[in-house]
């Protein structure tokens, strides 16, 4: 009980992190984007000045470039555009949002992103927002899969 009233007090003082001016206008930018390929916006939290801060940008990317790219064992924000085919023919681009919490990162790490991601989801105006505990995890079937519980 104690170990658990001891992440509960730590949570409660978790500060949401400021995004940054420069993240914000690469958000908005990012939602208005008129290429036709699968490309990928990294973002991180800098612990020093407790802000989100660009991490990478990816262009003409798969989610197999990405699993090679993103550390996989520290958390990212990932917003996603992805280009769909449906099995009518035609075809989309879903933009998504994807929380990167490995398991075993420090859990003071776990408690700022996961206290901050409501905020970035808010402010990039999100509505497909999904969550992996592994970069592995990050495959085409399984954001299809992901994707299908929003027709």
């Amino acid at each position: 009980m104690g170990d658990y009233k001891n992440q509960y007090l730590v949570a409660q003082n978790v500060k949401v992190c400021e995004i940054d001016p420069e993240v914000k206008e690469k958000l908005r930018k990012f939602r208005f984007r008129k290429e036709k390929n699968n490309a990928a916006i990294s973002m991180k939290i800098d612990p020093k000045t407790m802000t989100i801060i660009l991490d990478d940008e990816y262009e003409d990317c798969t989610l197999d470039d990405l699993q090679e790219e993103l550390p996989g064992h520290l958390p990212r924000y990932l917003v996603y555009s992805y280009c769909l085919s449906h099995d009518d023919g035609r075809t989309s681009f879903p933009l998504v949002f994807i929380f990167i919490s490995p398991a075993g990162c420090k859990p003071e790490l776990q408690m700022m992103y996961a206290g901050t991601k409501t905020a970035l989801v808010t402010e990039a105006q999100m509505t497909k927002v999904f969550e992996v505990r592994n970069v592995d995890e990050l495959t085409d079937e399984w954001l299809r899969e992901k994707l299908a519980l929003f027709r």
